[in-house]
């Protein structure tokens, strides 16, 4: 095992009667990384979520945190670890200072955590106000600075932006995106919103159906995008067999014919050749497979890349 790899899961599975929440989970993400979990509700993230937190049992699989066995160290890997999952707990007729307090009693750290905790998050001229008035990304915010009261190297974050305007997701999101290097902290978020997660994360892993269909590096999900070109003719047929003899490979695509990735100038060239033998060009357009598309196809159809 890599001495970078701080999540490292093995076969990791959970069974509910003859439902697999989760299905041999190989999980693996390095230090200093915003990994995102992403995958449509229900598709097994917050279960796994909390197997790597201790709060769920697996049926079967391993999972090694900072090089541990969580089975085995699990109080020495919880003091490093910060997690907010599903939504924040907090004592609504306490200020938000109050409710640090008691998380500072469980966590055992100085006042000065708590202080730079709410910093963090935007909540020091908020502190003194009690919970049950904050709005919904405020409650969020307060979540997230109670997971790093103890400025752990770990932090878990169970779908953060849910429910929150665009301005809450927009401060939430800068928040987790300055950890990894003002702080030193390895983000584990998982989240439902390719838009979110291709913001924010420099991994990715895609689970479906409790299956893990894609893990890597966000660059190397992009370099899956595909342009092609795709060209509408009069008499496609014949379009065809004469951009065959010129060295294209054009493809039937339903009414239109499917060339590939083409330069401007190989588009120029194949218009003024159909041109040239009287077959008349309708429409020229170029399709771009989007990162979208490339999860709705993986979840859709619950096949890997």
């Amino acid at each position: 095992m890599s001495a970078l790899a701080i999540v490292q899961t093995q076969n990791l599975s959970k069974t509910y009667g003859a439902n697999n929440s989760v299905n041999k989970v190989d999980l693996r993400v390095q230090e200093g990384e915003i990994y995102g979990f992403l995958g449509p509700n229900g598709a097994g993230k917050t279960t796994t979520l909390k197997m790597l937190l201790g709060l769920v049992k697996p049926t079967e699989g391993t999972i090694h945190i900072f090089g541990e066995n969580l089975s085995k160290h699990r109080p020495s890997i919880l003091q490093r670890t910060g997690s907010l999952i599903e939504s924040p707990s907090y004592y609504g007729h306490l200020t938000g200072l109050e409710n640090m307090k008691v998380m500072q009693r469980l966590r055992n750290v100085p006042d000065k955590n708590v202080h730079e905790a709410l910093r963090i998050v935007r909540l020091e001229n908020q502190k003194n106000k009690k919970t049950e008035q904050y709005s919904l990304g405020m409650k969020q915010r307060l979540g997230i600075a109670m997971a790093l009261l103890a400025f752990p190297k770990l932090l878990i974050l169970d779908e953060p932006t849910n429910g929150l305007d665009p301005a809450g997701i927009g401060e939430i999101r800068e928040l987790i995106k300055s950890l990894p290097e003002r702080y030193g902290i390895t983000v584990l978020l998982s989240s439902h919103l390719l838009s979110e997660i291709e913001q924010i994360a420099t991994s990715v892993g895609i689970i479906t159906q409790g299956n893990l269909l894609y893990q890597g590096s966000m660059a190397s999900l992009r370099q899956k995008n595909r342009n092609a070109i795709f060209m509408k003719t009069g008499d496609n047929a014949k379009a065809e067999q004469l951009l065959l003899t010129q060295g294209y490979s054009p493809a039937q695509s339903g009414s239109r014919l499917e060339l590939g990735t083409l330069q401007d100038t190989e588009v120029a060239e194949m218009n003024r050749l159909l041109v040239e033998h009287r077959i008349e060009v309708t429409r020229i357009e170029e399709q771009k497979t989007s990162l979208e598309d490339i999860f709705l196809e993986l979840t859709g159809k619950g096949r890997s890349l």
